[in-house]
């Protein structure tokens, strides 16, 4: 049976949301990002320790965040999290949901989100499984950083404001319409 996103719907997280985005947290883990954990028990145990539903639903009443999520015909199919410091934290789908522009209308909110707050440049932390799809964004690859659970993740940036600098002190290209605070 194939997977199909029929009415694609974007929304901030509630807290009532905690289950379903738990669900989508730990399938998109355990089977897309196989190239990360490569299976290793340990890995996957530290990885999924802290998604539980009581600690992602924390994640969404926090002050400091901003949650969404991505139903298709009510169902929960992805969610994000960007901090206040400009840190996309999560941006994961339901396997049966790649590929199908949920990612993309994700990430362009968060940025959206982000330019709304004055950030001047937006940062991650990439699985492998999601390098390319952040590559293809216009997200800068600074290099690669270990994951507190163990797994290699690349360092992606993209700046989202003209008056930021990169890392290395340059300029960049503008990426979005905000407007410098």
């Amino acid at each position: 049976m194939s997977f199909e996103i029929r009415s694609l719907e974007i929304r901030v997280a509630a807290s009532t949301d905690a289950d379903a985005a738990c669900t989508v947290l730990r399938r998109s883990i355990t089977e897309c990002c196989d190239l990360d954990h490569k299976n290793d028990p340990a890995i996957l145990d530290a990885w999924l320790g802290n998604k539980t539903p009581q600690m992602v639903a924390n994640w969404f009443s926090s002050p400091t965040n901003f949650s969404l999520v991505a139903l298709n015909e009510g169902l929960v199919v992805g969610v994000a999290l960007l901090t206040g410091a400009g840190k996309l934290a999560l941006c994961y789908l339901l396997p049966e949901a790649r590929g199908q522009g949920v990612g993309k209308a994700l990430l362009a909110r968060m940025e959206e989100q982000a330019c709304s707050w004055g950030v001047k440049a937006l940062q991650l932390h990439s699985t492998a499984t999601g390098q390319e799809f952040f590559a293809r964004r216009g997200y800068v690859d600074a290099g690669k950083v270990r994951s507190p659970y163990g797994v290699e993740t690349v360092f992606f940036w993209k700046q989202l404001d003209a008056s930021a600098e990169a890392p290395d002190g340059s300029k960049r290209k503008r990426f979005c319409n905000c407007n410098p605070v």
